[in-house]
């Protein structure tokens, strides 16, 4: 058995995160892979995020190139955590998240947008 030295995760750093407020909205940006390797990293944004108790959380998966099953159920923990307290939102579009979401029917769990604008107009609506 031969032993080579080298990170086991070579990718666990493809996704950044980005945080912003959006019209009384706090807006969490995902960008790159969300997989069993990056989940843990999403879901410490989202605890910071819901620590601070906001009125409403959107997470832009947008520029999410691809969405693992651990990255789906980031989703599902975080939407539970933040109970009544704070609406989520994700947006969504294309076949990396969108289809992957409504395809296990998590688009019934928590609302799903095709822009970022649709979310806070939606959000407003409330």
């Amino acid at each position: 058995m031969t032993n080579t030295s080298g990170d086991a995760y070579p990718l666990a750093d493809t996704m950044t995160t980005t945080v912003a407020a959006h019209d009384g909205a706090t807006v969490l940006t995902v960008a790159g892979e969300v997989d069993l390797a990056t989940a843990p990293a999403l879901e410490n944004a989202i605890d910071a995020i819901l620590s601070s108790k906001p009125a409403a959380l959107i997470i832009d998966l947008t520029s999410v190139s691809f969405l693992a099953s651990a990255g789906m159920a980031t989703l599902v923990a975080a939407h539970q955590r933040a109970g009544s307290t704070t609406a989520i939102a994700v947006v969504a579009e294309g076949p990396a998240t969108s289809r992957q979401l409504k395809m296990t029917s998590l688009d019934q769990v928590f609302a799903l947008h095709s822009t970022l604008d649709d979310a806070l107009a939606a959000l407003r609506k409330r």
